[in-house]
């Protein structure tokens, strides 16, 4: 079978690197892909952008593709799983309106509200006069994110009061995420461990994945603010003890929740929670795997991922079982100097193809220049390894690193070691 990815991040690298895996695929083609995926055997780049509907739909119809899976938000945002049913296309992911529950925090809190999800207290706001009496008496630190779509950048954790005012005007008046900052969800701030849930679903029923830790904060200690991720690992101690109430509490009821309101689910859905003590609390949902959650998750899996995706298109989850290593993934991110904000681009980059043969390198924003691979975004690559303990895969991953350099390149080195 023919395979299309859509995306041309780490995640879809990762995707690509572990699809190319299975006997059943023939050919696998990413639109529009980077270097990293390129480099994936029976794999080819095509130059069609993720927000190119039609582009991909054409490309699907002319290459006779088989599958396609949708790795960022962006597409399914602008309905592309839609346009594909249209044209008689199989791919994975979720309907425009099903994915709102991440393209919307609005939606989210809401929806989350209705179904009765644990999640925090919160308020929206379209005003700086209606910010201004919320924050008048909301307990601080508080959280205060965009609506809509940020690229993880729409997050702010505010410690002071004058810092959550300046964050919601930044976002309503001073437009720094234009339409997405246009209405701002303010939410009490919950203290914990963050967990990373994934599951694939289909017609009602749930796989789950192994579940990870991002770190989220830019450096190290957990300091600064809010990227992308910065690194994460896979398993996490002690998580298999909250599975089923994770299933019972949150997955399920979002999934019959988004059926029961007209918005069946298919494909990746991602629950990012903080738990405190017996308390379990949504702090996000996701419509597609996480990044760079996915880059320590796949590693771990031993199954045939296609023979799962067709499953869920087709209902047959119920009866789907996932093999994974026991051993730890670890991965972590080596980011351009500024990130999350404005960075160099066309950056030389050098010794990525140098590292250990067990270690894994997932290009996130790379680039072919004339004289080699460049930078060609904040987060530049993503250094994976699996080892027998978290210890020796933090080992193995920030030896990799040690062999990669670029002008201004860093990266956190605590990931694995903080909560």
């Amino acid at each position: 079978m023919k395979v299309l990815i859509v995306g041309g991040g780490a995640r879809e690298h990762a995707l690509a690197w572990k699809i190319a895996q299975s006997p059943r695929v023939a050919a696998l083609l990413v639109a529009p892909g980077n270097p990293g995926t390129a480099s994936v055997p029976r794999c080819r780049n095509v130059a069609v952008p993720v927000h190119d509907i039609e582009g991909l739909c054409r490309l699907a119809h002319a290459e006779r593709v088989d599958l396609t899976v949708v790795g960022p938000e962006i597409p399914l945002a602008l309905g592309l799983v839609e346009r594909f049913a249209a044209e008689g296309l199989r791919c994975f992911g979720p309907t425009r309106e099903a994915a709102e529950i991440e393209t919307s925090k609005v939606f989210s809190k809401t929806f989350m509200e209705r179904h009765h999800i644990p999640t925090s207290r919160f308020a929206t706001v379209t005003t700086m006069a209606e910010a201004e009496r919320v924050l008048a008496r909301w307990p601080m630190p508080a959280v205060i994110k965009a609506d809509g779509l940020a690229a993880g950048k729409g997050v702010v954790i505010a410690k002071l009061r004058e810092d959550a005012r300046s964050a919601v005007r930044d976002m309503l008046e001073g437009d720094v995420l234009g339409a997405a900052g246009r209405r701002v969800v303010i939410e009490e701030f919950v203290p914990g461990e963050e967990l990373s849930f994934i599951v694939m679903t289909g017609h009602g029923q749930v796989l789950v994945l192994a579940d990870s830790r991002d770190h989220k904060r830019r450096d190290d200690g957990d300091r600064g603010p809010n990227t992308g991720g910065m690194g994460a690992y896979s398993p996490v101690p002690g998580s298999d003890a909250w599975t089923s109430r994770i299933l019972s509490e949150i997955i399920m009821p979002a999934v019959r929740g988004l059926a029961a309101e007209g918005r069946p689910y298919t494909g990746f859905l991602y629950a990012g929670l903080m738990i405190h003590q017996d308390r379990l609390s949504v702090l996000e949902f996701n419509c597609r795997l996480g990044d760079p959650e996915t880059q320590v998750i796949l590693p771990r899996l031993r199954s045939d991922l296609v023979p799962l995706i067709e499953a869920a298109l087709d209902g047959g989850l119920a009866q789907s079982v996932a093999d994974w290593d026991p051993r730890t993934a670890v991965t972590v991110v080596l980011a351009s100097a500024g990130y999350p904000g404005t960075c160099r681009l066309g950056v030389p980059i050098h010794g990525a193809a140098e590292v250990e043969r067990d270690t894994l390198v997932f290009h996130a924003g790379t680039a072919m220049g004339s004289e080699g691979l460049v930078t060609s975004g904040g987060r530049v690559l993503c250094v994976s390894a699996l080892d027998d303990s978290l210890a020796k895969a933090r080992t193995k991953a920030y030896r990799a690193i040690g062999h990669i350099a670029f002008d201004g390149a860093f990266c956190r080195r605590d990931i694995g070691l903080v909560t």
